[in-house]
């Protein structure tokens, strides 16, 4: 008879099984560890810092994600063979970047035939890993991007440029800053890390549940109430520290277990963080850096550039907030009776210590200190924080129970923490995996453009290709600065575009103030725009979503980023232009038909208003929303009577057949 006995541990499958959960958890754990060294203890050259994160990120993906769906980690065959041998890539691609730094900085564009070969592997890692760990389309962007750089000399005459060599296009993406190692690991490898270990410990100490519970006891009764929580909380927050990602990272580490746990999908929780932390830049009072150098360009106090913006960002708000309050009806996301939600008192008295972390956050945050000194501070005072609580626990639980009898003496109340943080430091470290992974990849885009000079190139075509015509030229600034926000950040993004594209707004008769308005909003949009959105990214690390569903769902949400500025340039909407001031019945006109034309704009792309609508009633909802975008008042007269009719028939008449 064969043996079957369950309790054998012996087998190769078990023991390959057993080494590389040991290998995974010691990686992880050092990788969190090195994190926060680096966050609050001592700082890294760039290049060294995001290469080991990278390193351990590539490790982790490759042990435990596999090549493909039906392949088996748990068995020795030729891809477990292949992890391994990509794994001990990783490791040596990461270590010659180490150990040769100073050669590779003196020898800049004289490479020796070690450096080729091995850009040209850690390149084809990191398209490996986001082929594994986010799919095909991202990839396939990145190659598109590399072909576009070695092809230069045979593209369109208008993207034409001279074309670069492997030697080049490899060599910038694994050994300078401006390729894989730049802006997005950046920021996955610095402040992002750490807030997603920050959510990880909040998780294990049980602060995760102390704040879903409190979400509930406060908003538990309304439809989608946390998730409209949390676009308020944003708006709050990143008024604040006018940073977008780490606006996401700060609030998304309370906000979207909150939406998770209501029902919302885990990609649309980090959408919906992701398109609320990026208004934050444009809420006053403290708006993103952008707004500080505007007020240089236009010679304008930094009191009148925040009159001038509060209710623009109000109403990019209210936008999201109707997004979120669609979501939240079409998939039945009803609140709960008051009577089985939990006391507000009693759930404030049992996690008391966890307010103790997010004060200080929020104190360190306002306080001007950096996001990566935030997360770190975040992260030591939780652990503390529970530490304190577990502690006053164990001296008082009784010693017949099972609890005081597995704590019963120092050393296992000592053992049981240490575990408790060496598994947080582990969950921490997996869930950055995904955020990183993207971020990896999306460097090879922002590489690309950069090298190529796209970014620039675009800017310039986009005077070139508006023949005039105010709006269109709008539009080709947005897209410029999505190309742009690939490989800048939104400050230089904004410098840039108002620098190229702003004289052109101004020859076309835009007040100066609101054609940097319009700069600044559209600087904005490479935060929640595919394929490279930081914010999105950020959001689904966060979530434990796939990256790029994430972006794309943000992007929907966050529409009003792109059709406000266009109104700016049409109507007084910032109360700028020859007569108009901040209280001109025009500019009230403007901001009532304008949002309750962004209502039935989200009412269209979501179709629903009251409840599910019909396709007339559908049709009904895009004509009130043009006609309440155009700058006519006869237009105004047409979507206000579509608006009010479509009311109407939602109020007051059942869904026909063409629902």
């Amino acid at each position: 008879m064969p043996d079957t006995d369950p309790t054998q541990t012996d087998t190769p499958q078990t023991l390959l099984a057993a080494t590389t959960a040991k290998i995974v958890m010691v990686v992880a754990v050092s990788l969190s560890l090195y994190q926060l060294y680096t966050a609050g203890i001592a700082t890294l050259t760039a290049l060294v810092q995001r290469s080991i994160h990278l390193g351990a990120i590539l490790v982790l993906t490759f042990l435990l994600k596999p090549p493909f769906a039906s392949a088996r980690k748990d068995r020795l065959n030729l891809w477990t063979v292949l992890d391994w041998l990509l794994v001990a890539a990783s490791i040596a691609c990461t270590a010659y970047i180490c150990i040769n730094l100073t050669e590779i900085f003196e020898r800049q564009g004289d490479w020796l035939a070690a450096d080729r070969a091995v850009s040209i592997v850690g390149t084809l890692l990191v398209l490996e890993a986001c082929r594994r760990v986010i799919g095909g389309i991202m990839t396939g962007i990145c190659l598109v991007a590399m072909l576009y750089a070695y092809f230069g000399p045979w593209m369109p005459e208008l993207i034409i440029h001279k074309g670069y060599s492997i030697e080049r296009i490899t060599t910038t993406l694994w050994l300078t800053t401006e390729g894989i190692f730049g802006l997005p690991i950046g920021v996955a490898a610095t402040f992002v890390f750490v807030f997603v270990l920050f959510g990880a410990f909040l998780e294990s100490t049980g602060g995760g549940n102390f704040f879903i519970e409190l979400a509930y006891a406060l908003t538990g009764r309304f439809s989608g109430g946390p998730a409209k929580t949390s676009v308020v909380a944003s708006g709050f927050m990143g008024s604040v520290s006018g940073s977008a990602v780490g606006n996401v990272v700060a609030t998304g580490s309370f906000t979207i277990p909150m939406m998770k746990k209501v029902g919302y999908r885990p990609h649309v929780a980090g959408a919906i963080e992701a398109a609320a932390s990026t208004g934050g830049q444009l809420m006053p009072p403290i708006m993103g850096a952008g707004a500080f150098l505007m007020a240089e360009f236009t010679n304008t106090s930094y009191l009148t550039i925040i009159k001038v913006a509060l209710m623009p960002a109000v109403m990019y708000y209210v936008t999201v907030l109707f997004f979120v309050h669609y979501e939240a009806k079409k998939f039945g996301l009803e609140g709960q009776p008051r009577e089985s939600l939990p006391r507000v008192g009693r759930v404030v008295r049992e996690g008391l210590h966890f307010i103790i972390p997010v004060l200080i956050l929020i104190y360190v945050l306002v306080n001007n200190y950096s996001p990566m000194m935030a997360g770190f501070v975040a992260v030591v005072s939780t652990v503390a924080a529970s530490l304190a609580a577990n502690a006053v626990r164990w001296r008082v639980a009784p010693t017949p129970s099972a609890e005081g009898r597995a704590r019963a003496t120092a050393s296992a109340f000592a053992a049981g923490e240490i575990m408790s943080i060496v598994r947080a430091l582990e969950k921490g470290a997996k869930s950055a995996i995904m955020v990183s992974v993207a971020c990896a990849a999306a460097g090879i885009i922002v590489g690309m453009v950069t090298l190529t000079g796209m970014g620039l190139k675009f800017s310039s075509l986009v005077l070139e290709l508006s023949y005039g015509i105010k709006v269109l030229a709008i539009l080709l600034i947005g897209a410029a600065s999505l190309v742009l926000g690939m490989g800048l950040p939104v400050t230089a993004s904004y410098i840039v575009l108002a620098t190229l594209a702003g004289p052109a707004l101004l020859d076309m008769g835009v007040p100066l103030m609101v054609s940097h308005m319009i700069v600044f909003w559209y600087s904005q949009d490479a935060n929640v725009t595919p394929p490279v959105s930081l914010a999105s990214f950020a959001g689904a690390g966060v979530a434990g979503a796939n990256p790029m569903r994430t972006a794309f769902t943000s992007w929907k949400l966050a529409k009003g980023l792109y059709i406000i500025p266009i109104i700016m340039a049409y109507r007084p909407l910032l109360g700028m232009g020859p007569g108009y001031e901040l209280l001109h019945w025009q500019v009230g006109l403007t901001v009532v038909t304008t949002l309750l034309g962004l209502i039935a704009f989200a009412s269209a792309i979501e179709r629903y208003f009251i409840r599910r609508a019909t396709w007339p009633e559908t049709i009904l909802f895009w004509i009130a929303a043009a006609g309440l975008f155009w700058p006519q008042y006869w237009a105004d007269g047409i979507g206000l009577a579509a608006f009010a009719a479509v009311f109407a028939m939602q109020k007051w008449t059942r869904p026909g057949m063409g629902e």
